[in-house]
């Protein structure tokens, strides 16, 4: 590899150490939000190209701004499709991940498309990534590019450990709004005390972290703030979203305007 510590090394020597990594999960399509997210401490920004408004164009801009502010760039892609995968990581994100992973098959191909032959079936075009890693040659691209798998379904859940097996997986990620939704209950995100009728989803949280912990794998979280990110890296997760750049954005100028009113 490069003389320097390439981006998906960095979240790697966290983890090794029994650290968390905090991110932003970047949903506005501008470089600047992502670079002051870099620039405050932040670990990573995942650009969101499923619920968020980036495109393939704005999100190089943002890989290219976290890059820059020293943070790590991931990207959570709108779906678990090869050629999407293979792009976005030429394109320079140091990991990807995938949604609505439901089971052991869907799992592989997502590891497929991240790994070159023979382990996979990615393509050779690294046009960002040597930028990223800091080497063109195949065995470091593939070997420094993170592979996530969502759960957020009850199939998923289903298959939990089948999907946790899957070789060359870097770790599962939950989506407590999907996951909520499939276990019956309304869509909210993790709190810190998540009460009595939030027992099943804390429940399954609690099952992914220990079935990543039995497989060598990194346990990730969405968070929607600050609090709930402290909560659950307290509990042992590792890839650990502090919160949605578009969310808190709207919910700090409301309490601004709130404060300048007097309410």
């Amino acid at each position: 590899m490069g003389t320097t510590t390439s981006a998906g090394q960095r979240l790697r020597a966290k983890w090794e150490a029994g650290e968390p990594a905090f991110g932003l999960w970047a949903g506005i399509p501008t470089s600047l939000t992502a670079e002051l997210a870099a620039l405050a401490g932040y670990d990573y920004v995942c650009v969101d190209l499923q619920h968020g408004l980036g495109t393939e164009a704005t999100m190089v801009s943002m890989f290219q701004a976290v890059q820059a502010g020293g943070a790590v760039p991931l990207a959570r892609l709108a779906w678990n499709e090869p050629w999407l995968i293979m792009r976005a990581l030429d394109l320079g994100a140091a990991g990807v991940i995938l949604p609505l992973i439901d089971n052991a098959a869907e799992a592989a191909r997502a590891v497929e498309a991240c790994r070159y032959p023979p382990r996979g079936r990615r393509s050779y075009g690294p046009i960002r990534a040597e930028l990223i890693v800091g080497s063109a040659t195949p065995d470091d691209l593939e070997q420094d590019a993170l592979c996530f798998a969502m759960i957020e379904t009850r199939e998923g859940l289903d298959n939990l450990e089948e999907i946790a097996a899957t070789r060359g997986l870097d770790g599962l990620y939950i989506g407590p709004s999907d996951l909520s939704i499939a276990l019956g209950l309304p869509p909210r995100g993790v709190q810190v005390d998540p009460g009595e009728d939030r027992k099943p989803l804390a429940d399954a949280i609690e099952r992914v972290r220990i079935v990543c912990e039995a497989n060598s794998l990194i346990p990730g979280m969405h968070c929607a703030a600050g609090a709930a990110a402290e909560r659950y890296a307290a509990d042992g997760f590792r890839l650990i979203t502090v919160g949605v750049d578009s969310s808190l954005f709207k919910s700090t100028i409301s309490r601004e305007l709130a404060a300048a009113r007097g309410a």
